[in-house]
């Protein structure tokens, strides 16, 4: 009975313990790079259920070049 009991209470322990969870990415901040484009920002969102807390975090940076349409 008592092995049963520890097969059962390890996978539990584990589960609780691993509580985070993310989401994301979401677009952080967009800027102006000065050359005609735009920096976009994003990052993604942890919660941590173990210690309820939020945070962020893998942050990454694109450069988007935008150019005039051509023709009509």
């Amino acid at each position: 009975m008592r092995k049963i009991a520890i097969l059962i209470a390890i996978p539990l322990m584990l589960v609780t313990l691993a509580g985070c969870s993310t989401a994301g990415p979401f677009v952080s901040n967009i800027s102006s790079d000065g050359r005609g484009g735009l920096n976009i920002e994003k990052q993604k969102v942890q919660y941590n259920a173990f210690l309820g807390v939020i945070g962020t975090n893998e942050t990454t940076n694109s450069n988007i070049q935008l150019s005039q349409p051509t023709g009509k």
